[in-house]
């Protein structure tokens, strides 16, 4: 097993060709993340990571495919990898792979439309904030707060500083009181656009606010041309999307695996 450079990426994409996936695109794209193979000349299987996803493709049978299945990155430390399989093949040997601590999980895949959005209900959207909270911008301040809250960590924390952010990434909160309440920001970017990541504090939740700061982000994408991709996991989340313009695609298999020793392993 090898791990690929940069200047190599390309020699994976046959791998992963069809996948509409953008996290996929950013890694094979050298934007984020890190990618192995089963060998570095002539790659038959390979394991892509960002974040806490795993994608796995090519040759499920190729003889160094089991080494990509079990393998998992030191940088992983939430304690949880997602293991997103390209087949079954795969699925079932990260399945035997990791035991009792895999868990089979349901995503939902939602449609790259990018004409699909009405910036004039995205507008009005943003005329539902509650009372008492206001709409801003992730600017340094905010970023360097967002990474000291548990539950928001994700808008900015796969961006290696504020200046990575600010060249790759936006985002949107609400504030009320002072506080950080609900967020909508790019977990990931590719050329081309983002993978929004959204999320509202438990005590705010139900109040429309993830409705809002999604819309704000969406608007900015649109205004400076970059697409702004959603993944689902959980049917709440496709609800939210397709309140927004967005169209459910299609249910594909996870395995949810707890990471011994974050930071620690391999």
């Amino acid at each position: 097993m090898a791990q690929i450079p940069k200047e190599q990426l390309t020699r994976l994409e046959p791998l992963f060709a069809g996948w509409e996936e953008t996290l996929v695109w950013s890694v094979l794209q050298g934007c984020m993340g890190k990618a192995w193979a089963d060998q570095e000349e002539h790659p038959q299987a390979a394991l892509l990571w960002v974040g806490d996803f795993l994608f796995l493709g090519g040759d499920a049978a190729a003889p160094g495919a089991r080494a990509l299945a079990g393998f998992l990155p030191r940088e992983l430390a939430n304690g949880i990898a997602l293991a997103v399989p390209q087949n079954e093949s795969w699925l079932r040997l990260l399945e035997e792979v990791h035991g009792g601590r895999g868990k089979p999980i349901t995503r939902y895949a939602i449609q790259k439309e990018p004409d699909v959005f009405d910036r004039d209900k995205l507008r009005a959207n943003l005329e539902k904030l509650p009372q008492g909270f206001i709409l801003k911008p992730i600017d340094e301040g905010l970023y360097h707060t967002l990474l000291e809250l548990d539950w928001a960590r994700d808008f900015c924390a796969l961006f290696g500083s504020w200046a990575e952010y600010a060249a790759h990434g936006c985002g949107f909160v609400a504030i009320k009181d002072g506080q950080v309440a609900a967020g909508a920001s790019s977990y990931t970017w590719y050329r081309g656009g983002i993978e929004i990541e959204i999320d509202t504090k438990e005590a705010y939740r139900r109040q429309g606010l993830a409705l809002c700061c999604a819309s704000a982000l969406i608007l900015h994408c649109l205004e400076q041309g970059l697409y702004p991709s959603w993944d689902a996991a959980t049917p709440i989340s496709v609800a939210l999307a397709e309140k927004l313009g967005y169209h459910f695609s299609h249910t594909y298999p996870c395995l949810e695996i707890a990471v011994p020793n974050p930071r620690r392993n391999l």
